[in-house]
């Protein structure tokens, strides 16, 4: 369906709660007049009536109407804060574009055209769907295809394609230089609260908020991936919004490069929440009939931080690379032998591994030719004969034989200067200048915008898979990408094709072997966004497995990523990120928040230990359906000082709950604590569950001292609770909700 762009044109979308309304009137760029709770349906005339109610009185006498930002905000219009697309030609034109409507396509299923006879005014009326909005700019020689979904969950996201046409001259003239194409979103004022997230290696995901002011709150990762201090998922809402309660807009860039997003309030009485991808110089240079692809932009608009986790996570379980709910138990062996590969030793982990339900094994780092530290062997990926003389056959045979997959540790985009790649193609290693990059952990960037070095891994690593039958692939990615060019080209930005190409060499493996799984790991936490889950099955939220950290880490990663995708290792007694000791409940209690697996060398563990850890994976193989289908909930507790996590099943008939004691609190007992999440008109039977013998110096209050726990309904439980027990610090206290049959 295409409509007219000299008629008024208002697009109403609505869908998982949330309403999207978009005008073009007079053929403009799309405008934002609605984003957020679902208005219902509404008629032709109260959409145009919103238009009009939207439109600002004149500011100074300087414009007729307060300027809007439209989908991308731009100068040409009178918006004067941070432009959505900027680039020029290079004569100097074409760096102030205005962008008008010549068309749209509609690709929803319910969507119907409203019309007003005899006006020239029309609608489009629809539940979740696409709009491509097609922009032009004649005299600039730009064409743009902008597409805005909202999905079925309430999800909205968007990108655009940007066509360079030409200009008049010369063949010299015809270029285009794109510095940055990125999407802005309006906000009431009442969102007057950032949270957004910072962090550093071992700690990811710290979150952080401010008060919104006049001006540009800007986040840039730079790092050629998010890196771990990401924003990860920018909020703004009303004061205090918490997990349960306040309205809240957040927005994510789905790009596993580099990246940017603010929030702008102007003196103008306009607030914006933006982003898009974070262009090198050189790297948004276009040729005439040349293109450029965005990212998707993704935004969403909830009630609370758990309704937009649930969001996001009942999408994610839409998506064709969804790895599904029956998540294997696993162990990585990194932490047990580290570089030091000895096939008795790891026959003997992998056979007390399976002893207590590990159902897939993983081989990390120091498997590979030259590999006896970091400082070697990347781009090398053969087997070392010198350590594995016969390959790798004999330790997969017997994990096979143990009923265990096997998977493997690489880092493909990575190489190190001490390699034999290295030393036959030099011209593969990433650099800005004649000179390397800056070294990271002893090691280099593979140039993967390269095609025949593209195919030399996807060869290596496609041979690997086929004579081992991996199941599983590690696929860390341990450095920024630091001056990362194209030597084959003079050194030019080379970052954002980087990033296309990892996609393309992961689809093409997971395309050539089905039933792959690869799991995006960046020294931990470092590479996580919408789009990378788009092409892995899992992601590594942390390096630091100190559950007291891991808690946190967990806690907001799976704000953006279900817990399906969270891989969640019980560590060792003393963490060797931390120092900290922990107790085995502590551990493994947490890592059952999470796609469950080891990070401890099991031959240390004492035959008491392999007992409770057994309990602890029987007790995550019956519940982990229940975990990776259902609905999270978190709270706070009392002053804080005890975090409750929750997973609700789709039908509301049980909810399984962790109590988490974070520190040392001046309330001792700690007094009523929600639980929250149920059918509000159904009893359930609420009970403790001590698994692997419970947390050390638990004191259970009357009520869950009773045989089978006791009933009470859901509205009870969330809205007045039950008692929280005793607990020491850095424990966990599992709890059970199940509904009372009648």
């Amino acid at each position: 369906m295409k409509l007219d762009p000299r008629q008024t044109q208002i697009a109403h979308l609505r869908a998982g709660g949330s309403s999207l309304i978009i005008d073009t009137t007079l053929g403009q760029q799309p405008m934002i007049l609605h984003w957020g709770p679902d208005l219902g349906a509404l008629p032709l005339s109260a959409l145009s009536a919103l238009a009009a109610a939207s439109c600002a009185p004149s500011s100074g006498g300087q414009l007729s109407t307060s300027p809007r930002a439209g989908v991308i905000p731009l100068g040409s219009g009178g918006w004067m804060g941070r432009p959505g697309l900027v680039g020029h030609r290079a004569d100097g034109t074409a760096w102030s574009p205005r962008l008008s409507c010549t068309g749209l396509e509609i690709d929803a299923g319910s969507a119907r055209l409203l019309t007003a006879e005899h006006q020239a005014s029309q609608a489009v009326s629809a539940g979740s769907g696409r709009l491509v909005y097609h922009l032009q700019d004649a005299e600039a020689g730009l064409d743009l295809a902008l597409t805005m979904e909202l999905l079925p969950q309430g999800l909205l996201r968007m990108r655009a394609t940007l066509l360079n046409t030409g200009a008049r001259g010369d063949a010299a003239d015809q270029t285009y230089f794109l510095d940055e194409l990125s999407f802005a979103l309006p906000l009431p004022l009442s969102a007057s609260e950032i949270l957004d997230f910072s962090g550093r290696w071992g700690l990811e995901r710290t979150p952080q908020r401010r008060q919104v002011e006049v001006g540009c709150h800007l986040r840039e990762s730079r790092h050629g991936r998010p890196g771990f201090d990401s924003a990860m998922m920018m909020y703004c809402g009303e004061p205090s919004f918490d997990f349960a309660h306040g309205s809240l807009w957040g927005l994510h860039v789905g790009h596993s490069g580099n990246s940017r997003s603010w929030l702008e309030r102007t003196s103008t009485g306009r607030q914006v929440i933006a982003g898009g991808e974070l262009l090198l110089p050189g790297e948004g240079r276009l040729a005439a009939r040349q293109t450029y692809t965005s990212p998707w932009v993704y935004a969403q608009y909830a009630e609370g931080l758990d309704a937009a986790a649930r969001q996001l996570h009942r999408w994610e379980r839409t998506l064709p690379s969804h790895p599904g709910a029956d998540r294997p138990v696993s162990l990585n062996v990194w932490e047990a032998v580290y570089f030091n590969h000895d096939l008795e030793t790891l026959l003997n982990l992998a056979a007390r591994a399976a002893r207590i339900g590990v159902e897939r094994f993983v081989l990390d780092d120091g498997w590979f030719k030259g590999r006896r530290n970091d400082r070697a062997g990347l781009g090398d990926w053969t087997v070392d004969p010198q350590v594995w003389p016969q390959g790798l056959h004999p330790l997969v045979d017997r994990v096979r034989s143990l009923g265990m997959q096997f998977g493997l540790w690489v880092e493909p985009e990575m190489i190190s200067v001490d390699s034999d790649l290295a030393r036959s193609h030099p011209d593969w290693i990433m650099r800005a200048r004649s000179e390397l990059p800056t070294e990271w952990r002893h090691q280099q960037v593979l140039n993967l915008t390269i095609p025949q070095a593209w195919d030399h891994l996807r060869d290596r690593l496609d041979t690997l898979i086929d004579e081992y039958a991996i199941d599983y692939l590690k696929w860390d990615h341990n450095r920024d990408l630091i001056e990362s060019g194209d030597a084959t080209s003079g050194g030019s930005a080379a970052v954002h094709e980087q990033t296309l190409a990892c996609y393309r060499l992961m689809d093409a493996l997971r395309s050539r072997h089905p039933g792959l799984e690869i799991e995006s790991c960046a020294s931990g936490g470092g590479r996580i966004d919408l789009e990378m889950l788009c092409h892995v099955q899992r992601v590594w939220p942390s390096d630091c497995i100190d559950p007291h950290e891991r808690q946190s880490i967990v806690r907001w990663t799976s704000q953006l990523a279900a817990l399906e995708y969270l891989g969640s290792h019980i560590a060792s007694p003393r963490s060797h990120t931390t120092g900290r000791v922990s107790d085995l409940s502590f551990r493994a209690g947490t890592a059952l928040w999470g796609h469950l697996g080891f990070e401890w060398d099991l031959l240390s563990a004492t035959d008491e230990d392999m007992s409770r850890l057994a309990e602890w994976v029987s007790f995550f193989k019956q519940h982990r359906q229940q975990l990776f289908t259902g609905d999270i909930v978190r709270r706070d507790v009392a002053d804080g000082s005890i975090w409750l996590h929750g997973v609700v099943s789709p039908d509301r008939s049980q909810g399984l709950y962790q109590l988490v004691t974070r520190h040392r609190s001046p309330l001792s007992p700690r007094g009523m604590m929600p639980i929250p999440g149920l059918d509000r008109d159904r009893s359930y039977r609420l009970r403790t569950v001590l698994v692997g013998g419970g947390p050390a110096g638990l004191v259970l209050p009357p009520w869950a001292s009773e045989p089978g726990g006791i009933v009470v309904p859901g509205a009870v439980l969330e809205d007045v609770g039950v008692h929280s027990p005793l607990l020491n610090p850095d424990q966990v206290l599992m709890l059970k909700a199940e509904v009372e049959q009648q």
